[in-house]
């Protein structure tokens, strides 16, 4: 582990890594930097303006051997500081006319600070005006005048005596002034936010500022940490309006890219007494950054001003390309923003431009832009950066320096960056993370692609479902790019990814069933596998389910439906209970009719005598495999219940429970008349002598059963599977496990197996080395009028799994309450899902086996197979 993250900031440092963006530069020269492999990249960046010439600038070092030589002493309060008074002297000629004083700080938010205590000192009043998406720093008062509650909540801030408006709009700043001008000492703006996205405000805002400021009695700050010395093509960016605030505060650029320094520039009215005696500061004014801000100012000043003249033309020469690729792709950039060197691409933050591709929800969740400045460096070897608070911006601030054959470079990387965008190749735009490279970039020009959009009617019944990224395919099967990487590359990919993205709408569906109800419902994404979620604790694992469920509810959900295992770590939903208001579902019951019905279905297809043969079900002690094996029982000869191996003794007192509610059941249907054929598991049940009164206790039906099972009753309970499955003509498989746990040699020959699990629980291999076998796909369901879902699901256009259609008809009935949760089913509960599927038009759709139609030569074969075994 990097000493960085083990040692100074493991948040940020894992972070970063895993978007790409760790680099080990080891050394840095002009424009360039140079990692620890000696690989070179273009540094536009310029540590958000304070590399004013680059890395190393020999005229700054010069200044600093200048000290050394000299022996001059740093850090020498309380004194004349002779460097200081050099400095400051030279910002009040080169600052708009009117400033007169310069109190020094260690960095920008510093300077900020001093400012706050300037006009405080000063008008004696308590509050200070910002703007809305501002940023000034990160030290408290500085936090609290940044105008985003993201960097503000957790510490607490904004502290009191903290207000404020919208950004580059005057008439809401009069409107304030009118009704709080009496308490406010000072308006903080900057003249082109930076962080909040390099935005600038109308022509004429800082001089009406100024104007209306001076109306009111309210003193006004120019933070120019950002702006100033350079970057926008002037000293000062207030400078292009001709106007003079009450304090300017300035930083970044002024250390020369080599020392922290900042500085609070003031008018000789605003300057007092207390504040002069009161406010000080150890370290400000010292000697090396006073004479490396004497040679930043020289530098920005010498020539008549040459550089600055270049940045306005080199600026103007980049934005002129950055906005010739805007053009180009303008579902991709909707802007190109700033002037001089200070300039940012906003790209579309939305799933436009992006329909079914990861990258579209990386847009939505403004999680776009650092995966940009990820590809352009590692791809490009262009450095660019996020803004912070304009999430949905890159910021391009070279060093001042830059030359035109790297301006050129820059605007040929964007665009290939770009373009790669508005192919909505996610596998070429975020390969570079797990060592895939594109063969050759894609020359063809990006195609528009029809977005499915569906609108909810008033009558609607409202759901959403729950998905989750069982296995690898899902991922390609949502966006379709990924297919390109391997399974090594895709899963690190995935990693990288649920780590980084918030629950999120995959699609949006309207379902009409037969006779003209509908529902309107979103599916949404639990961004976590199957394997996280079952390695969380249950807190985390349900905090992450239920951010799911809130924005469910937020989109007008009704009622939810947890799928695979949202349900499985929830106790089937039973721990989300205390913590929601809106009805859940399993989708179990449906799962559960669906899923025999199916099995039953396929055997008999086939020419299997249902009542001669033996069935087991593995998972037995789950909801699922359960409620199976009650259904399941009333069919068969024998039964097999297989339970977890993991823990046997558990595992065996909850198969003898499944037996006893199998005992109960059978009989409770014989007694209401349903015949069963003799030598079948119903039949022996019907004729079972000595049994237990229904209200017995259940330790006295468990001993019941114990004493049929040791007679030879025609059920059989183990966790050992390998050992009994041989025997299973039927098998249904319905486990949480993410093992593969049927293979090619556990299984009879012309068995028929129904996979419930997903992932699957059956081996690939059945496929290839066991012909005699016919494996299906359990709970996959025929939607009624085939509507599209939004997404394909791995399936074909209106099929659905059952565990969503039991939601949807929940939905189309409007029945809004907690429905199949926990592990123990309601049998009352299959036979309302079964009798809702048939008067909504649900229904098993065709038969599926390892997640592709079953084809009829398959049936066939297996037919062929079990006439040689009966021959």
């Amino acid at each position: 582990m990097h000493p960085y993250i083990e040692f100074v900031n493991p948040h940020l440092g894992k972070l970063i890594t895993e978007i790409g963006l760790g680099k080990r530069f080891q050394r840095g020269q002009g424009v360039y930097l140079y990692d620890h492999e000696g690989d070179q990249y273009l540094d536009c960046i310029a540590a958000y303006g304070a590399l004013p010439f680059g890395y190393n600038p020999p005229e700054i070092w010069r200044a600093l051997h200048g000290i050394e030589s000299r022996q001059e002493p740093s850090f020498i309060q309380p004194s004349l500081l002779e460097a200081a008074g050099e400095l400051a002297a030279r910002l009040i000629a080169v600052a708009p006319p009117g400033l007169q004083y310069v109190t020094f700080a260690n960095s920008g938010a510093e300077a900020v600070e001093a400012a706050f205590k300037l006009v405080r000192a000063k008008t004696g009043k308590p509050a200070i005006l910002s703007t809305r998406n501002s940023f000034h720093g990160k030290t408290l008062g500085a936090l609290s005048a940044t105008g985003n509650e993201n960097y503000q909540k957790v510490f607490r801030a904004p502290v009191e005596g903290f207000r404020y408006i919208p950004y580059g709009d005057p008439t809401a700043l009069e409107e304030y002034l009118k009704e709080y001008a009496h308490d406010t000492a000072a308006f903080i703006v900057e003249p082109i936010q930076g962080e909040g996205g390099i935005v600038e405000p109308p022509a004429g805002y800082l001089r009406k500022v100024q104007e209306l400021c001076s109306k009111y009695g309210v003193l006004t700050i120019f933070d120019e940490i950002q702006t100033g010395l350079g970057r926008t093509g002037t000293m000062f960016a207030c400078e292009q309006e001709g106007v003079t605030p009450d304090v300017m505060v300035v930083a970044k650029a002024l250390g020369g890219g080599l020392i922290p320094i900042g500085a609070a520039l003031c008018t000789e009215d605003v300057y007092t007494e207390d504040f002069g005696h009161k406010h000080s500061s150890t370290f400000a004014g010292n000697t090396l950054g006073a004479r490396v801000g004497l040679a930043v100012v020289e530098q920005l000043t010498k020539d008549g001003g040459a550089l600055l003249q270049a940045v306005q033309e080199k600026g103007a020469k980049l934005k002129a390309g950055l906005e010739e690729v805007a053009r180009k792709y303008p579902q991709v950039v909707k802007a190109i923003r700033g002037r001089g060197l200070m300039l940012g691409i906003e790209f579309a933050n939305s799933r436009t431009p992006y329909p079914h591709s990861l990258l579209g929800v990386m847009a939505e969740q403004e999680l776009l832009t650092p995966m940009v400045a990820s590809y352009l460096l590692n791809v490009e070897k262009v450095r660019v950066a996020p803004t912070l608070n304009g999430a949905s911006v890159i910021r391009i601030e070279p060093p001042l320096t830059i030359g035109d054959a790297e301006i050129e470079r820059v605007v040929e990387a964007v665009e290939r960056t770009v373009h790669n965008l508005a192919l909505r190749n996610t596998a070429a735009f975020l390969g570079h993370l797990v060592s895939y490279q594109q063969p050759e970039l894609e020359k063809a020009s990006p195609q528009p692609v029809e977005v499915f959009k569906v609108e909810p009617q008033s009558d609607d019944g409202r759901f959403a479902f729950l998905v989750h990224p069982v296995d690898l395919g899902n991922y390609t099967e949502f966006d379709e790019s990924l297919a390109a990487l391997s399974e090594e590359q895709l899963e690190d990919l995935s990693s990288r990814w649920n780590d980084l993205v918030e629950p999120f709408v995959v699609s949006t569906t309207r379902i009409v069933d037969k006779r003209g109800r509908s529902a309107y419902g979103d599916f949404i994404c639990v961004p976590k596998t199957a394997a996280q979620l079952l390695a969380m604790d249950r807190e985390q694992a349900r905090a992450e389910i239920l951010a799911a469920i809130d924005l469910a509810v937020e989109r007008g959900a009704k009622i939810v439906g947890l799928g695979a295992y949202t349900s499985v770590v929830t106790m089937g939903g039973r721990q989300l209970l205390p913590y929601v208001d809106v009805a859940l579902t399993t989708g179990n019951s449906y799962t559960v009719v669906s899923g025999v019905e199916a099995l039953v279905t396929a055997a008999e297809r086939i020419g299997v005598n249902l009542n001669t043969v033996t069935g087991a079900v593995v998972g037995a002690g789950g909801a699922i495999g359960k409620a199976s094996s009650i259904l399941l029982s009333e069919q068969v000869h024998s039964l097999i219940l297989v339970g977890n191996p993991a823990r046997p003794e558990k595992s065996e007192y909850r198969m003898l429970k499944v037996a006893v509610e199998i005992i109960q059941h059978l009989r409770s249907l014989s007694r209401s008349g349903r015949s069963f054929t003799p030598g079948s598991l119903g039949h022996f049940a019907a004729q079972l002598k000595d049994v237990p009164p229904a209200d017995a206790s259940l330790g006295t039906w468990v001993d019941y059963v114990r004493d049929l099972l040791a007679q030879g009753a025609p059920l059989t309970l183990t966790v050992d599977g390998a050992a009994h499955l041989p025997q299973a003509d039927l098998l249904m498989v319905a486990t949480s496990s993410l093992d593969t746990l049927i293979t090619p040699e556990v299984l009879k020959h012309g068995a028929v197996v129904c996979d419930m699990s997903r992932p699957s629980n059956v081996s690939a291999r059945v496929l290839q080395e066991r012909k005699d076998v016919l494996v299906i796909d359990g709970g996959v369901i025929a939607v009624p009028n085939s509507p599209d879902l939004g997404w394909n699901f791995g399936f074909e256009k209106g099929t659905a799994f059952a565990c969503m259609s039991e939601t949807i008809m929940l939905a189309l009935e409007k029945r809004y309450e907690h429905t199949s949760i926990g592990a123990d089913l309601n049998l009352e509960q299959l036979e309302l899902m079964r009798d809702l599927a048939v008067e909504h038009g649900f229904a098993l759709a065709g038969f599926r086996a390892f997640d592709r139609p079953l084809e009829t030569a398959v049936w066939e074969q297996v037919r062929s197979f079990r006439k040689q075994e009966t021959a």
